[in-house]
């Protein structure tokens, strides 16, 4: 059995590079080409857009479930919905204050779409204030869109050199078996709630300038989609990398967690952005320093790798 120190970094870079995940992230540049580039705060960019009223920061985003995950598990989909908007809340620094979804397809389709809606909602403890269904014989469709406020907000455009980066995440739950999803909805239960409202604690305290929340394109796209914004290089420290028991860290790197942020936190403020996961039962660990190079690189004791140069590409294609 081969040790941490002499896995196949080439390989397991390629494999980041294609996520499916990655690779989709893409088409968001279609975005920019008809809306111009955004600046990373009133959108486009960041996980949500910054929208200021009468002296708060309101943050809006939204997601939209594929088409064959809402047809194949319903009730799943609907709790992806609120946990997708609810983690793009948290990355931006906001506490969430209400979701809106559309759901269209066959009655029993959207009713269990509704059903996985309000169990995770309940779980998140954010109300879904109301939305639109259209009840057809047509492929299924789910989107929600998601509203929070935010004291100080956590964005992309805040990283810099020197930077500490943290990962915080859950390590407690099980692999789905049909595809690449960490749950940990039955390990951390009501504390889920409380869970995603940290990252606003620590924006507050300013343990944290911004964040990403790690999704579809897994640890390492999430990286580059958070550090593409102003061109910025991480090492990332395999060595030091939380990794749940009993999962490859390759598998690891590519899946969409229940719960797993990327923090950029000033050197200085390290041990209390920690301590603020930490003390929640959750794993928190500083696993890079950002630098200036665009490189966003995997390493360990035997050396590292590039895995996006983001001088030359950008995951997103909203990075002008």
């Amino acid at each position: 059995m081969p040790t941490r120190n002499t896995r196949d970094l080439e390989g397991l870079a390629r494999r980041l590079r294609s996520l499916p995940g990655v690779t989709a992230k893409n088409s968001i540049g279609v975005v920019a080409d008809v809306f111009g580039g955004g600046d990373w705060w009133a959108g486009p960019g960041d996980d949500g857009a910054v929208v200021h009223d009468r002296g708060r920061n309101l943050i809006v985003g939204g997601e939209a479930m594929l088409p064959a995950f809402v047809a194949k598990d319903p009730y799943g989909a609907g709790i992806a919905a609120v946990l997708a908007n609810v983690n793009d809340l948290a990355a931006m620094g906001a506490r969430p204050l209400a979701i809106v979804d559309t759901v269209t397809g066959p009655r029993d389709v959207a009713k269990a779409v509704l059903e996985g809606l309000k169990w995770a909602a309940e779980v998140y403890e954010v109300p879904i204030v109301g939305g639109h269904l259209t009840e057809t014989d047509g492929p299924p469709s789910l989107s929600a869109f998601g509203l929070g406020a935010a004291d100080l907000v956590l964005s992309a455009i805040h990283a810099e050199p020197g930077q500490a980066l943290v990962l915080a995440c859950c390590l407690d739950g099980r692999m789905r078996e049909d595809f690449l999803f960490f749950p940990s909805f039955e390990e951390r239960g009501e504390r889920l709630a409380g869970d995603v409202r940290t990252l606003a604690e620590v924006a507050e305290r300013g343990a944290a300038v911004a964040a990403k929340d790690v999704s579809m394109a897994g640890m390492i796209g999430s990286l580059a989609m958070l550090l593409e914004a102003r061109k910025l290089g991480v090492q990332v420290d395999l060595d030091v990398l939380p990794v749940p028991a009993g999962v490859p860290i390759g598998d690891w790197l590519s899946c969409f967690p229940c719960f797993a942020f990327l923090l950029t936190t000033p050197a200085e403020k390290v041990a209390e952005c920690l301590e603020a996961f930490t003390s929640r039962g959750l794993t928190a660990q500083r696993i890079g320093t950002l630098d200036d190079t665009g490189e966003v690189r995997i390493g360990d004791a035997s050396g590292s790798v590039v895995v996006f140069d983001l001088t030359r590409e950008s995951v997103t294609r909203l990075a002008r």
